[in-house]
C-alpha cells in the first residue's frame, strides 16, 4: 500500500506567521494569551498550551490589565483594539496581511455607499472570526449571507457591495454574485438601476487549492482528510475531496481511522485544511501504514 501525503496541504502562510509569532514571544514569556483559537485544530491549540498560550474570548479580554495578547491570523474589529488601549494591553498583531487589506477594503466601500444609502454585504459564516472583523469595519452594519435564503436580508432597491470571506469557496461566492445580479433584476422592473459592486476577496493561496486538492483526489483511491471540526475552509475542501472520491474520510485525528476503508493494495493520500499541521498529518500515515489489519494482509 502506498501513502502520500499533499505537499500542498497544510498552513497557509497567514497561519504559519500567527504560529511562529506566538512561539518567538513563549520563548521570552511563560504565558501569552490569545483571543480565540490560534488556529481551528484542537491538536495543534493543545501543543501551544503545553507551551504557554492561553486562549480567551472577547468577554474574557473585558477583565485582563497589563499584559500581552495576541491577535490571530483571521483579524479584529476596530472595537477589540480599542479595549486593548484602554485595559493597557500590548498586542502582538498577527493578523494576516491578506485580511487586513480586506478590511481597508471593505471600511473604504462602506465609507464610501454610506452616502447613498448602500449596503455592504458579507459571503461568509456568521459568527466566524474573519467575518466579525469585517463587519466591525462598517460598524457592525453588514449583512452576513451564507445560503440563498440569507438573500432575503437584502435590499435589492439599494446599492449593494458584495465582499467575500477570505476562505469561501470560489463557486459558492460567483452563485451568490449570480443569484444577486438576478435579485437586483427582479426588484427593479422598470430598468431602474441599482449599483452593484462584487469583489472576489477569497485568498489565492487558498482557492488554489481546489483544482490541487480535485487532482490529488482523483490520484488516489482512498483520501483521508486532516482537519479541525472547527475549520470552514477544512468542510469547504473537505467537500472538494468528496465530490471527486466517494472514498474520502474526514478525520481529526488517527484515532478516528477505520480499518475497513482500506485495502492492501490501495494508494492512500493524506491531505487537509490551511489550519492543519505538517506533523498531523504526518502521523496519521505513520497510523495507516501501521494498521494491523494490513500487515495480516499482506
Amino acid at each position: 500500500m502506498q501513502v502520500t501525503i499533499d505537499k500542498n496541504s497544510g498552513y497557509c502562510f497567514g497561519v504559519e506567521y500567527a504560529i511562529q509569532m506566538a512561539e518567538e514571544e513563549m520563548e521570552h514569556s511563560k504565558m501569552l494569551y490569545c483571543l480565540g483559537d490560534i488556529v481551528h485544530n484542537s491538536m495543534e491549540v493543545q501543543r501551544l498550551y503545553e507551551k504557554g498560550l492561553r486562549i480567551i474570548d472577547r468577554e474574557q479580554m473585558k477583565e485582563l490589565r497589563d499584559c500581552k495578547l495576541l491577535i490571530r491570523a483571521h483579524g479584529e474589529p476596530p472595537s477589540t483594539y480599542e479595549l486593548a488601549l484602554k485595559n493597557n494591553i500590548e498586542l502582538i498583531d498577527a493578523s494576516c496581511p491578506v485580511v487586513l487589506k480586506l478590511q481597508n477594503r471593505v471600511k473604504h466601500a462602506f465609507d464610501q455607499i454610506e452616502e447613498d444609502r448602500g449596503q455592504i454585504v458579507i459571503y461568509g459564516q456568521p459568527g466566524h472570526a474573519e467575518v466579525i472583523g469585517l463587519a466591525g469595519q462598517t460598524g457592525d452594519q453588514a449583512i452576513v449571507i451564507t445560503t440563498e435564503a440569507d438573500l432575503d436580508k437584502i435590499d435589492f432597491t439599494r446599492p449593494v457591495t458584495l465582499f467575500s470571506q477570505t476562505t469561501k469557496s470560489t463557486k459558492g461566492f460567483y452563485r451568490m454574485k449570480e443569484l444577486i445580479e438576478e435579485r437586483i433584476r427582479l426588484a427593479n422592473p422598470a430598468g431602474n438601476e441599482v449599483l452593484f459592486d462584487a469583489n472576489d476577496s477569497i485568498c489565492r493561496q487558498v482557492s488554489n487549492r481546489e483544482p490541487q486538492l480535485q487532482k490529488f483526489s482523483r490520484e488516489h483511491d482512498v483520501v483521508v482528510f486532516v482537519s479541525g471540526k472547527k475549520s470552514s475552509n477544512g468542510k469547504a475542501l473537505y467537500g472538494v475531496c468528496k465530490a471527486e472520491n466517494d472514498r474520502s474520510y474526514f478525520i481529526e485525528n488517527e484515532t478516528e481511522i477505520d480499518n475497513s476503508w482500506f485495502n492492501p493494495d490501495d494508494r492512500v493520500g493524506i491531505c487537509g485544511a490551511t489550519s492543519t499541521p505538517m506533523w498531523l498529518m504526518e502521523r496519521v500515515a505513520r497510523h495507516i501504514e501501521q494498521l494491523p489489519l494490513l500487515e495480516t494482509a499482506q
